[in-house]
């Protein structure tokens, strides 16, 4: 049902400066892995191959990532390293990868739309990589295009947050439908606590249909100065349904410090554990 998944990785980072100063956000490890491989990872449980990603410049380390290293290959082969590379070597056998550039930043909505050379006339699925999600049973993205193939409409990923924290999200209200869907009637971004209409904050898991580029189109800046999704997926909401996820699984913020160290901390004890490669 979904065949391509969006990856925007044209932002500076700069949360983490200045190790981000030469290096992509997205490459953070956590552990033994850079974040966006993890969303990648879970694309492909979801039975997503077709990555596209949306870099700017100074991010060719994303397209290296996901590529062959012939030399790095050659000096490791026979050795008990070369099984470092095996999930990796995975991931280029069954994932295709597209790149273009999102030259000016701004905002998550001009990235999207930035993405649809790549993405055509379909919909598609969205990861934020500095978004880490995990969950024992089922992928985040997993279980939205479960709800997309009943539903056939735009979706986001919510979960709840304190109200002292709603003015870093898209913030959604809704009524619900079935268990942990809600029909959005409201949106928006990064509101303050007295002009939240909830506390359900989406996420950087998203699922688009393609009239989404339209709207982005027309879509005039909003909140900074940026062209939000959020502003978009309102103005959908008035053509047809948005619909919201409240899903199952822990979500970490690695585009901040605090979120990034935990995730390191939760994920190196799976590491241990051999939960993890």
């Amino acid at each position: 049902m979904i065949r391509k998944c969006l990856f925007p990785a044209a932002g500076y980072g700069t949360r983490f400066l200045p190790a981000t100063k030469a290096m992509p956000k997205e490459m953070l490890p956590i552990v033994n892995k850079p974040l966006i491989q993890y969303g990648v990872e879970e694309a492909i449980e979801a039975g997503i191959f077709n990555m596209a990603i949306v870099t700017g410049r100074g991010k060719r380390a994303l397209e290296d990532h996901f590529d062959i290293s012939y030399e790095l290959e050659n000096q490791i082969k026979g050795t008990s390293k070369e099984s470092y590379l095996k999930n990796i070597r995975h991931i280029l056998e069954v994932c295709s990868f597209s790149y273009t550039r999102q030259m000016e930043m701004k905002g998550l909505g001009h990235a999207i739309l930035c993405g649809e050379t790549l993405i055509g006339n379909e919909p598609f699925a969205v990861v934020l990589s500095d978004d880490l999600c995990e969950n024992a049973e089922l992928g985040v993205l997993s279980q939205m295009c479960k709800i997309y193939e009943k539903y056939r409409c735009s979706i986001v990923a919510v979960e709840e947050v304190d109200m002292e924290d709603v003015s870093k999200y898209g913030v959604i209200a809704g009524r619900i439908i079935d268990e942990n869907v809600f029909v959005v009637d409201n949106m928006i971004e990064k509101p303050s606590k007295d002009k939240a209409p909830s506390n359900l904050a989406i996420i950087g898991r998203y699922i688009l249909t393609p009239d989404i580029f339209e709207i982005l189109r027309h879509t005039p800046p909003g909140k900074n100065g940026e062209i939000q999704i959020t502003d978009a997926l309102l103005e959908q909401c008035k053509k047809g349904m948005v619909l919201a996820y409240k899903f199952k699984g822990a979500r970490y913020d690695c585009g901040s410090v605090d979120g990034f160290v935990k995730a390191t901390n939760i994920f190196y004890e799976k590491f241990l554990k051999g939960e993890m490669f």
